[in-house]
């Protein structure tokens, strides 16, 4: 790998990523200690490459195509069904 490849690549301590991610440093540790979170370990301390956080961001994002299951007729969709009939009516039971 030749210098200017390294010099392109902007580390992050732990204490940024969390701000970046506005997390606790609790968990931005537990994503570099598991490793989910590509990082390099300095002496005692964890450097994260910027790019590997983006990356990590981007696999992680929720999209609105999700709430596509939602909709009625579809699995996991609808979880309260709707009542039929009128509101504020009341079904009258036989023999009372």
């Amino acid at each position: 790998m030749t210098d200017d490849t390294w010099s392109d690549v902007r580390f992050l301590t732990v204490y940024e990523l969390a701000l970046m991610m506005r997390i606790s440093k609790m968990s931005a540790y537990r994503l570099v200690r598991t490793g989910e979170l590509e990082s390099i370990r300095v002496g005692r301390s964890y450097r994260i490459p910027e790019q590997a956080v983006i990356s990590y961001m981007r696999e992680a994002a929720f999209t609105p195509a999700g709430l596509a299951s939602l909709e009625p007729g579809k699995p996991g969709g609808q979880r309260f069904k709707r009542q039929t009939g009128q509101a504020g009516s009341k079904q009258k039971t036989p023999g009372k």
